[in-house]
């Protein structure tokens, strides 16, 4: 009886000690879209207790009894958090927050957007990983330029180090590069739309011969050599345009625009946009025609697209793409030095015709599990075709004989499939952020070149398909790659993120090809034997890459990463029956590495700028140089091969400063932001095998360029004034300096260097309610220059860029 009375007063006394015992509750907040810390956040108990987050996010609450609590978490611009909480011990959490976005029915702003139309991507972003990591944002609506011809000289102004190439006033194509890359159709970016591929073959062919309007895009990102872990193996990175998303407080919305210019040129372009309950929907038509400042360059291109999801809760949702582009170009063909410096609007070739059409399919689908584990699965494919038929002999300043043209086509059947998986995870309580990713590739093209009809007309027949064929050949490709990467934070200003890169690339050929014999009678062809030339390559590879990324305050961010990347030869590296060029039948795939080292502030209303180093390093680089025809000693070529090992380095600057914020009080309704964008790049060949190579600069390597202006407003009126500064550049690897006065003047025009230039470009724009009205004149002073020297369509030869040119647009909300 004692002992079960002493047994109940023991009870009885450790229940009351655990009634009154006192435990911490500690946490941090962070934000679930880039996983860092959210300040300022007030978080409140059950028991009316409250406390507010600090500089790393973290909170506290002390001598609480033990018991059921529900903790809550409230801050401007996410959505409130509730958790239960049973507390019986000391007590360490981690609350995850998400952006708030909500439709509002009206929205006044007082103040202007402070990112000047340019930012940088965020820690976590899309399901991406882009800490440490040289990365740009470019909003077009935000801009003051044209963007009804796709100015990539306007639009990209801020993207410091890109080299562009001009080969149409209409904006059909984007040509840029940068560091030394080779600019031609941007193939040496993993170029995409809405995360997926856009290119020919991202593999065989990385040539885009699509671009999507700039009316139609929300935002274009580009990430430099580090994407090539997340994206892919090219030395370039990442361009990702992220087309318009459906408006969320409407149930349509319709945009019609109107542009006239220079040269008969016109556009027209649609928009429709909306949602309805949770079906959300975007697409535009667009046509667009012209005539060019040269002869014989009229076109007309025809686009369309079509977004449409379905939101089957807040944490999952499913969406379709459907992309349609074609356009049939005139070409005017290339000129010599002195036909540039007698008339650069010239044309001594009104035969030459260029067609694409392109079909994009995508299929993309979002879900979060929790606020930690979200996936994303994409599937995508492209039907396309381009053809070019021609008069292009080596001597562009011969006139056109009216015999059979070159006529080349390309078909492209391709598909591929992708995974994304993230995961938010905490350590000892230090946060970290993890991606892992597959992807398979199954690429198909097919191209074949002979010769086309006599006619002036745009005929892709070939006028014996069954004998006069100069080459055929099937290119399959197949591609399987698996990437991780990792954000560690070792303090909440600190992180390091290491990422590696598998793949596996299997290419073939299959076909043949045959060349012309000499005829007496120059109406006869004849041709060659067939020569039957299968290929195929396997190759397995790791890529590794890591980067640092450190916040000393604020806004301010110190980057720096190291990268290998990786090129595989394209299929027009293999073979081509092209009288100006030749290409090395032991070609081999470029491998090499990239590092930036940075710093950064783009949260600021009075001074953003990124200022970074970079070191390129570009072993059996592929490049160019003038050489002696195989079967021609006489006749001189431009040889296709791996040049050798080259190094470029280079300091590329962007500083942009809203003047009117260093008054003590600023004006109202005016705004006036003063930008400079500066690249000082040095390149060399280090080691070649080529005569004459080594020691010489890379080709597609201006020591200098610059691209400075302003934008002034008051209230709804913007304008904006840009100039653009290119030095000299060459565009072979033996680095030949030829021109006009030159005693070696060429008569092909694809060899020599490129001039430096000077352009300068203005636009003015204006809201009035529903309207808009947009005017620019590009190239003010019309200056006469040229970006490129091509050995091929739309070439040979030198490729004049437009003088002065003059548009209009008149743009109406419903």
């Amino acid at each position: 009886m004692m002992k079960s009375k002493v047994f109940s007063l023991a009870l009885l006394l450790f229940s009351s000690f655990s009634a009154f015992a006192q435990y911490k509750l500690s946490g941090k907040v962070i934000s679930s879209t880039d996983s860092l810390p959210v300040i300022n956040c007030s978080v409140f108990l059950s028991d009316k207790s409250s406390a507010v987050t600090n500089a790393q996010g973290e909170f506290t609450f002390l001598n609480k009894p033990s018991g059921n609590y529900t903790l809550s978490v409230a801050c401007i611009g996410y959505k409130r958090r509730n958790s239960q909480i049973k507390l019986n011990e000391d007590k360490v959490v981690v609350i995850n927050l998400s952006q708030d976005t909500r439709a509002l029915s009206e929205v006044v702003v007082k103040t202007r957007k402070n990112d000047f139309g340019f930012s940088h991507l965020k820690a976590v972003e899309n399901l991406g990983i882009y800490e440490g990591k040289k990365s740009e944002v470019i909003v077009p609506d935000e801009l003051v330029a044209n963007l009804s011809t796709n100015n990539a000289r306007q639009i990209y102004s801020r993207v410091a180090g890109l080299n562009i190439w001009e080969n149409d006033g209409a904006g059909l194509q984007l040509s840029i590069g940068g560091r030394g890359l080779d600019p031609n159709r941007s193939s040496n970016f993993n170029v995409r739309q809405n995360g997926y591929d856009i290119s020919a073959d991202a593999l065989g062919y990385p040539e885009s011969y699509y671009t999507p309007p700039a009316e139609a895009i929300g935002q274009i990102q580009i990430v430099r050599g580090a994407a090539s872990l997340q994206y892919g193996t090219q030395f370039g990175g990442l361009i990702n345009f992220i087309m318009k998303k459906p408006v969320s407080d409407k149930k349509f919305e319709l945009t019609a625009r109107q542009s006239m210019g220079s040269y008969n040129f016109y556009n027209a372009f649609t928009s429709a946009s909306g949602t309805v309950n949770k079906l959300s929907y975007y697409a535009y038509f667009q046509y667009k025609t012209g005539d060019g400042f040269r002869g014989n360059s009229d076109f007309d291109s025809h686009g369309a697209y079509g977004n449409l999801n379905y939101q089957f809760s807040e944490n999952t949702k499913l969406g379709v793409d459907i992309t349609h582009m074609d356009y049939l170009a005139h070409q005017p063909g290339g000129l010599t030095d002195n036909m540039f410096e007698t008339d650069p609007t010239q044309s001594n070739r009104e035969r030459n015709w260029f067609k694409v059409n392109w079909n994009l399919y995508a299929l993309h689908f979002d879900h979060k599990f929790n606020s930690k584990n979200e996936v994303n699965l994409r599937a995508f494919a492209l039907s396309a075709l381009r053809n070019s038929v021609g008069f292009r002999v080596n001597r562009v300043e011969s006139a056109d004989d009216n015999s059979e043209r070159d006529l080349i086509k390309g078909n492209f059947e391709n598909w591929g499939l992708e995974a994304r998986y993230l995961k938010r995870y905490a350590v000892k309580n230090i946060n970290s952020v993890f991606l892992v990713g597959t992807r398979y590739y199954h690429g198909f093209n097919h191209s074949i070149q002979g010769f086309g009809t006599t006619g002036k007309n745009a005929d892709f027949n070939y006028i014996d398909k069954d004998n006069l064929i100069l080459n055929d050949f099937r290119f399959p490709n197949r591609n399987v790659a698996l990437f991780a990467e990792n954000i560690f934070w070792i303090t909440p200003k600190l992180s390091v993120i290491p990422g590696i890169r598998y793949e596996y690339i299997n290419t073939k050929a299959e076909g043949f090809w045959a060349s012309r014999r000499p005829s007496l009678d120059p109406s006869q062809i004849e041709l060659g034997s067939r020569e039957y030339e299968p290929r195929q390559k396997k190759r397995d590879f790791i890529l590794a890459g890591i980067g640092l990324s450190y916040k000393p305050k604020g806004s301010i961010n110190l980057y720096g990463n190291i990268s290998q990347n990786y090129r595989s030869i394209t299929f027009s590296d293999i073979r081509t029956s092209n009288p100006s060029s030749e290409i090395d039948p032991n070609i081999t795939d470029e491998k090499g590495y990239s590092a930036d080292i940075g710093i950064r502030n783009d949260a600021s209303r009075i001074l953003n700028y990124d200022v970074s180093v970079f070191y390129l390093n570009y072993g059996n680089r592929i490049g160019e140089r003038q050489a002696a025809a195989a079967n021609d000693p006489l006749k001189a070529v431009m040889r296709r091969e791996n040049i050798g090992k080259a190094v470029i380095v280079g300091v590329e600057s962007y500083i942009e400063t809203n003047v009117l914020q260093f008054f003590s009080t600023p004006p109202q309704n005016w705004m006036c932001s003063v930008f400079a964008n500066t690249a000082f790049i040095k390149s060399e060949y280090k080691k070649s095998d080529a005569p004459g190579v080594q020691g010489n600069q890379v080709e597609f390597v201006p020591d200098l360029n610059i691209k400075t202006g302003f934008r002034i407003g008051y209230k709804k009126l913007m304008g904006s004034f840009q100039c653009t500064y290119l030095s000299e550049q060459f565009t072979d690897a033996g680095n030949d300096y030829i021109d006009a006065n030159s005693t070696r003047n060429s008569t092909t025009g694809i060899i020599g260097q490129i001039p430096a230039y000077t352009i300068m470009d203005a636009g003015l724009s204006y809201q009035f309610k529903r309207f808009k009205l947009e005017g620019n004149v590009n190239n003010l002073a019309n200056a006469y220059y040229f970006t490129r020297r091509a050995t091929g369509y739309p070439g040979p030869g030198i490729i004049p860029s437009d003088n002065r040119t003059f548009y209009l647009t008149l743009q109406v909300k419903i």
